[in-house]
């Protein structure tokens, strides 16, 4: 499916359902699709940072980017994160999206070694001119140690096969400089990563948002969105209430950065969508905190 460029809405960031080591839950994931498209979502990310790229085997990505564009029958766009180490790597992987029909691709910078600005410029310049699909920035500075400055991103507008940024910063000054930015190539889409910030960033002009609280309860983030997208103030404000009690009650169990991804692993398999196993060294939630997700998505209504 082509990319609308540019595009717009919620595109959430999947898990990857698996079932044990390098093994994909694949049932799971069927059922993960069919919950977010009937959820009216725009988009699906995959391979990103919910969906634990980095500690992904080579051929479980494929896998997965071959079965997720099957499933999705080009219903909606969709975008494979191709964040590696290895130049060579995310050139194989975004090949490999394209021949399977995905939309576009992802990148952060390369992480392990900071690159300095003029040679994260150069590398984009040489990844982008590899890549068979649109491309986004991702800018991701608490994972990868490095943040696509704005200086960079005013040279991307120069570079034809760049159609965006995901901002995953947490800062909003430097999301103003983006959409300063943006301005100037109407087809560019500005997406947020943090769900709590979705509902400002699109009332303030933003394209949408890459929210993982979405795998959960895509209904809610669509509705937000779109009341942020028609500048019904009372309703967003509503709404995102609601995404703020969501964001809360699920991320904030367990005491590791990995929580919040335990947390919407967790609170797939209790909806009956997906398995919660975790890729290592992560582990899924013991039942302690297995039942603190249950009580928790009955007081959101999500169960009973």
């Amino acid at each position: 499916m082509s990319l609308p460029q540019p595009i717009r809405g919620i595109i959430p960031p999947l898990v990857t359902p698996l079932s044990g080591r390098d093994t994909l839950d694949v049932a799971g994931l069927e059922r993960l699709v069919e919950h977010l498209i009937t959820g009216g979502v725009h988009g699906l990310f995959i391979l990103g940072t919910t969906g634990e790229a980095p500690s992904l085997s080579y051929r479980l990505r494929r896998e997965l980017i071959e079965r997720t564009c099957e499933l999705v029958k080009d219903r909606v766009p969709v975008l494979v994160g191709i964040t590696d180490t290895a130049f060579v790597e995310s050139v194989n992987l975004a090949q490999y999206s394209a021949e399977q029909g995905a939309s576009a691709v992802v990148t952060a910078p390369p992480y392990y070694f900071p690159a300095a600005p003029p040679e994260l410029q150069q590398y984009i310049e040489d990844l982008v001119a590899e890549m068979p699909l649109p491309m986004f920035l991702y800018n991701m500075p608490g994972l990868t140690k490095v943040s696509f400055d704005i200086e960079l991103v005013r040279r991307a507008l120069d570079m034809p096969g760049i159609c965006g940024v995901k901002d995953s910063s947490c800062d909003m000054i430097y999301f103003h400089r983006l959409m300063e930015v943006a301005r100037e190539r109407p087809e560019w889409s500005v997406l947020v990563g943090p769900e709590e910030l979705t509902a400002e960033a699109v009332l303030l002009g933003g394209h949408g948002g890459i929210n993982g609280g979405a795998n959960l309860h895509p209904r809610l983030y669509v509705k937000m969105y779109e009341a942020a997208a028609s500048q019904d103030l009372p309703l967003t404000r509503q709404l995102h209430t609601d995404v703020m009690k969501l964001a809360g009650s699920i991320y904030t169990v367990g005491r590791h950065k990995s929580a919040i991804i335990k947390g919407i692993k967790c609170g797939l398999s209790l909806l009956g969508i997906c398995d919660d196993q975790m890729a290592e060294p992560f582990q899924r939630f013991n039942p302690p905190e297995r039942e603190i997700i249950r009580e928790r998505l009955r007081a959101l209504a999500l169960i009973d």
